[in-house]
């Protein structure tokens, strides 16, 4: 792990001009550069670059920060990775903290799997080009393919001779031990001890991790030794660093391209990728012949939101990745699909069209998901009753895994008149599912909970009591909400989670961010990170004795007052740090996280802080701005004030749904326990109406 004093020294070093140039060409205006965005199809520059506060932002796609965050998103880095590029741009050397044993063990072996593997590939690359048998045979096939030179190059193809221990003899030759050809599946050993080499008489495939790394081989027997083979391709096994299910080929080539792009192609095999690239369409990734993983679809879905499908017409194979197509949807992401001619997959379609070609038959033949999935299983079904069913039932199941309510409903209505159904039953249908789906998570959210009260309940069966409680009345009952209708019509929430640090809400996690309380609970952490360590106001102690308060402790203490906290968790996170490190000498809250080695909070501060550095169009003579620094005294307490009273009002309203469950209706412990604390939460509503003003307890 990379220590604080190191990447304090990278991040002084890395000058956000320096960085950014060598990327984007930069114009000066004003104190500024300016340039086109290299995130996005900039057609006027709106990429701008602040020398003196070290940060960029483009204000047309909002992607930017500080020259870390910078080569994050333009090389796809991981944030320790970002740093080491730097660091190395800067010749800084890099000081991690001190390892345990077991830890420098770990990290032993899986750097030594990965220089193994570094050295096979030089080793199968030099093969490939600088031997008799490499030139005839192995660049012989790709030339027959018709892979170009510099295609060879850029995927560092490679090949292994017929000898079926070179590798190896290689190997030990020069010193990399037995037991790591072994373990990266480079060599096997025979029952008599002997090491034989896995790829031997192949063409070899490299596959890289995101970041450029050697992590396994696909190797393909040639076509002239193919009579016979049951299984033409030979991948590297699991291993320490290699995981099937984590990988796709291709992505190290394709990341830039994916993101310029905003969409992915998805393709089968390793040649659909090269030749793809070779025809001048590089946003394209393989799965490698296996169905889609969770892991692979979180890797495209940090670059974009937008997949096309291709697939070569054979249905068998198409059905096969219908279920991971369904895991696409859940993740919300936005699927098409094209099918290319018969005859064709997108290895072969690729070496007959140019780039603009290939992209034009896409855009006219792609089709979204639902229609396709519902017209190939329509197919199937023909005329007959039952099977139909099966294929509206399989046509919904794909519906209700999509998160946003308003595609669904869009997709249902498509679907009804393909289908030639009534659209309530698909609505009916859908809601079924989502409930039941819903129903699931609560329980095993339910089981967790309790899991947690087991392990924290007193032992002595004490319990607090629920007396001088008043009952809720029907005017304390929230409005119905038909996102999720049960069959009696009432919408009923889940359970209250207690998270890790002991913070539990009725609110649910799911769309917070268009709360109102959130709005004024991001507010106030703006004010945290922007000013935490400044005084805001001083307060007298017992003895008269006026003591400063920052704008951290006001924070703090305010919210404990009430017995409440931060709804998102990373919030919670954020100000706990920033507590616990406000005594720190030389503390300041904006350096401390835009620093911090967790580049979600890193990210998140520099958005935070961003627009305070936008410079106005327009300037006043003789007139001074009033700055939020100098209204800390009065923004911060309403902020709070503002705050409490919306999640207050949110969180009962929440408590009255769960009231409404017979579950808890009929368990005297768990409702007496609510109905306490919605009294507790009445007066601190009541009481910040108060301090607001005019603001009236609204009745739900």
């Amino acid at each position: 792990m990379i220590d604080q004093a190191t990447i304090d020294r990278i991040l002084d070093a890395a000058q956000i001009y320096d960085v950014v140039s060598e990327f984007v060409t930069l114009r000066k205006r004003g104190v500024n550069y300016v340039g086109l965005c290299p995130f996005h199809d900039d057609k006027t520059p709106s990429f701008y670059v602040s020398p003196a506060k070290g940060l960029c932002k483009c204000f047309a796609c909002g992607k930017g920060g500080n020259a870390v965050h910078f080569i994050m998103e333009h090389e796809q880095l991981s944030y320790p990775e970002a740093l080491r590029f730097l660091a190395k741009k800067y010749g800084i050397e890099i000081k991690e903290r001190e390892l345990s044993n077991e830890e420098k063990a770990a990290q032993s072996e899986r750097e030594s799997l990965f220089v193994v593997n570094q050295w096979a590939n030089d080793y199968f690359r030099h093969t490939l080009r600088q031997t008799e048998e490499g030139r005839n045979i192995g660049m012989a096939y790709f030339h027959g393919r018709g892979f170009r030179d510099d295609i060879i190059e850029k995927f560092q193809l490679g090949y292994c001779t017929e000898a079926r221990d070179a590798l190896a003899r290689e190997a030990l030759a020069k010193g990399y031990k037995k037991e790591y050809l072994v373990k990266t599946g480079l060599c096997y050993e025979t029952e008599d001890h002997r090491l034989r080499d896995r790829f031997w008489g192949r063409v070899i495939f490299p596959v890289h991790t995101l970041s450029g790394k050697v992590v396994a081989f696909g190797g393909r027997v040639l076509a002239s030794a193919t009579k016979g083979v049951k299984v033409k391709y030979v991948n590297s096994p699991e291993s320490e660093i290699y995981h099937k299910s984590n990988e796709l080929y291709g992505i190290f080539q394709a990341k830039q391209a994916i993101v310029k792009q905003d969409r992915c192609y998805l393709v089968e095999g390793y040649t659909d990728v090269i030749s793809m690239h070779q025809s001048g369409v590089e946003n394209v990734v393989a799965s490698s012949g296996t169905a889609l993983t969770a892991q692979q679809i979180k890797l495209i879905h940090r670059f974009t939101n937008n997949l096309t499908v291709l697939y070569d017409g054979d249905a068998a194979g198409i059905k096969a990745s219908l279920r991971g197509i369904d895991m696409l949807l859940e993740a919300g992401m936005n699927i098409k699909v094209c099918l290319l001619p018969d005859g064709d997959d997108p290895d072969s379609f690729a070496r007959k069209h140019n780039s603009t070609e290939f992209q034009d038959f896409i855009r006219e033949h792609e089709t979204d998901f639902i229609r396709f999935k519902t017209n190939l299983l329509m197919e199937d079904a023909g005329q007959d009753p039952i099977r139909r069913a099966e294929l509206i039932s399989n046509i919904v199941q794909s519906i209700s895994v999509i998160p946003e309510a308003i595609v669904r409903d869009v997709y249902i209505k498509e679907c009804a008149q393909l289908l030639h159904v009534e659209d309530r039953l698909l609505v009916s249908e859908v809601a079924k599912r989502r409930e039941k789906e819903a129903e699931r998570k609560a329980e095993q959210r339910e089981r967790e909970r309790l899991r947690h009260t087991s392990a924290t309940q007193p032992t002595d069966g004490t319990q607090a009591p629920a007396e001088n409680i008043p009952a809720p009345t029907a005017d304390d009952l929230p409005p119905e909400d038909s996102t999720a209708p049960h069959s009696d019509g009432l919408s009923t929430p889940p359970p209250p989670v207690e998270a890790a640090d002991g913070y539990t809400s009725f609110i649910p996690q799911d769309a917070k961010e268009g709360q109102e309380f959130y709005r004024f609970e991001r507010l106030i952490l703006q004010m945290v990170v922007r000013y935490g360590e400044r005084v805001m106001c001083n307060v007298s102690d017992d003895e008269g004795k006026e003591i400063p308060v920052t704008v951290i402790e006001f924070v703090t203490a305010d919210l404990q007052q009430d017995d409440l906290a931060f709804h998102n968790p990373l919030h919670r996170q954020m100000m706990a740090e920033a507590a616990a490190h406000l005594h720190d000498e030389g503390f300041r809250a904006e350096h401390y996280f835009l620093t911090h080695p967790d580049p979600v909070i890193s990210r998140l501060s520099t958005e935070l802080i961003s627009d305070r550095y936008q410079l106005s169009k327009y300037h006043y003579k003789n007139q001074k701005i009033v700055t939020d620094e100098e209204r800390l005294y009065e923004l911060v307490p309403l902020l709070t004030t503002s705050f409490k009273y919306a999640i207050v009002s949110e969180e009962l309203k929440h408590m009255m749904r769960a009231l409404q469950d017979p579950a808890v209706a009929h368990d005297e412990t768990q409702c007496n326990a609510i109905m306490q604390r919605y009294k507790e939460l009445r007066e601190v509503q009541s009481l910040m109406a108060k301090r607001l003003g005019d603001r009236v307890v609204l009745s739900f």
